[in-house]
């Protein structure tokens, strides 16, 4: 079928877009800011939240009215992992909770701020004229899609490999357009949520009538596009593959600890109303804070981990750019690669390039900004490489037509070029939707295909940089 003319954008700068920071590989920005609390004696909490553990199992069941004896509300209980919410009880209520019968820590409530991505720098009408979906080989911005070719996603897709609409993966960002052609019909709308409810407002006064959940910013429409996508402008590593929205990062590039929460709980749970029922999450939202200010919150990001691990979601994070040794990062936690069950990715990138669509040199470099380390990255995938002059390469997607950061993006169907190891998770997100058609929810399985398969790179067996190696599609396929 034949499509009106839409827009290309191309992205001179880098994007910071993400809790990643997505910061250029020259600068890397300083991790993000987290309030941080002394084990026992909580601090004063940004947004009045404390998030609650408990000696026991599950959550009291006068946990409720103790809260509202120190004058707050219990806003949230997830009693699969022992946690609730207490809100308005204020530091003094938090201290007096902090020393009651039963309660093992109270937490407040972690504030991430995250870097700005650039502004877009031009932007050039393109031609879309061919249905692609069972033929991603064909979307318009393919030829610059160095990624997908590098891991041999078009191999699979010539053996048939396209995904299947059965396999779910939740992407736990800033939302996804559901209206962007690269996704029109590739979003469960039903099952999609927002758990940023400071966003809901600026929903309804730019985008009346549409769903909380819709990205007003960029990151995870471009993070979901690059795992499965119509790919009338990009591909994606698949074509059929179901994506749920689960926002758990706002229009500002804020987040709240508990909106991660709520949303991995989410998604880990089995389909229903309470629960996405998703096979695979992807979480390209790294970052770090000192264990030892901030034991809790480790805990809590443990719990909820192990918990989508026994629901049998495989779970895939990005690395962070800070170009960190997690080797000997010490006191510091980086979410979510020190979290257990998961499988955390590096990024690669070809430098220099000859132009936008190449030729595309040193493509399997680790990229200078992604963080590295033998004992927390498990493979390497396209995130893109270099710096704010020429020879730049990035990972091109769709872009949000909701987006308040990038408001040219609202006036068709745009793809944006972002860097970061943000882009190179659901490089292996896609890969872990089609094993899912292979083996099932089973995430050790899964991980240990993924690693198998990879090309071994750098060092012999376990290397620093690229883990068990850089993705290879096909090969984990046994194609």
């Amino acid at each position: 079928m034949t499509h009106p003319s839409y827009l290309r954008l191309s992205l001179l700068g880098l994007l910071a877009a993400t809790a990643c920071g997505d910061e250029p590989a020259t600068a890397p920005a300083s991790d993000p800011a987290v309030a941080l609390a002394v084990r026992g004696e909580p601090g004063p909490s940004a947004n009045g939240r404390y998030l609650v553990t408990f000696t026991g199992r599950g959550v009291p069941a006068g946990f409720a009215e103790q809260v509202a004896a120190l004058g707050g509300t219990m806003s949230q209980s997830h009693p699969a992992i022992g946690v609730a919410y207490a809100d308005g009880i204020g530091e003094a209520g938090a201290a007096r909770l902090a020393k009651a019968w039963g309660i093992a820590e109270v937490i407040p409530d972690p504030e991430i701020a995250l870097e700005m991505p650039a502004v877009p720098s031009e932007a050039e009408a393109v031609e879309v004229g061919v249905e692609s979906i069972a033929q991603p080989g064909l979307a318009f911005f393919f030829a610059r899609q160095w990624g997908l070719r590098a891991i041999g996603a078009d191999v699979a897709w010539a053996e048939g490999r396209l995904g299947s609409p059965s396999v779910r993966v939740g992407i736990l960002d800033t939302g996804l357009d559901y209206t962007h052609l690269d996704l029109v019909g590739k979003v469960d709308l039903a099952a999609s949520r927002s758990f940023v409810p400071a966003d809901d407002a600026r929903v309804n006064a730019n985008f009346p009538g549409r769903p909380n959940w819709i990205d007003l910013h960029l990151h995870g429409t471009h993070v979901g596009a690059t795992v499965s996508s119509n790919a009338l402008a990009a591909a994606g590593v698949t074509s059929q593959v179901t994506l749920v929205a689960v926002k758990v990062l706002g229009a500002t590039g804020t987040s709240q600890g508990s909106s991660v929460l709520d949303g991995i709980m989410y998604a880990a749970s089995p389909l229903g109303p309470d629960g996405a029922g998703v096979d695979v999450i992807n979480l390209s939202l790294g970052g770090s804070f000192a264990k030892s200010a901030f034991p809790g919150f480790v805990s809590v990001v443990n719990r909820a981990l192990n918990y989508a691990h026994q629901q049998g979601v495989t779970v895939i994070v990005s690395a962070g750019n800070a170009a960190a040794d997690l080797d000997h990062d010490g006191n510091s936690f980086r979410t979510y690669c020190n979290a257990p069950h998961v499988l955390c990715v590096s990024a690669t990138g070809p430098h220099p390039i000859g132009g936008v669509n190449g030729p595309f040199f040193a493509i399997d470099d680790v990229a200078a900004y992604s963080n590295f380390g033998r004992s927390a990255v498990d493979v390497a995938a396209p995130g893109g490489w270099g710096t704010l002059t020429a020879g730049t390469s990035f990972v091109y997607a769709a872009c949000s037509r909701f987006s308040l950061l990038i408001p040219v993006c609202q006036t068709g169907t745009f793809v944006v070029g972002v860097q970061g190891s943000s882009q190179a998770s659901p490089h292996v997100t896609g890969l872990a939707a089609l094993l899912v058609e292979d083996l099932g929810r089973n995430p050790a399985a899964i991980g240990s295909a993924i690693r198998n398969g990879a090309d071994d790179l750098g060092q012999p067996g376990t290397d620093p940089l690229y883990g068990k190696g850089r993705i290879n599609v096909p090969a984990t396929l046994g194609l």
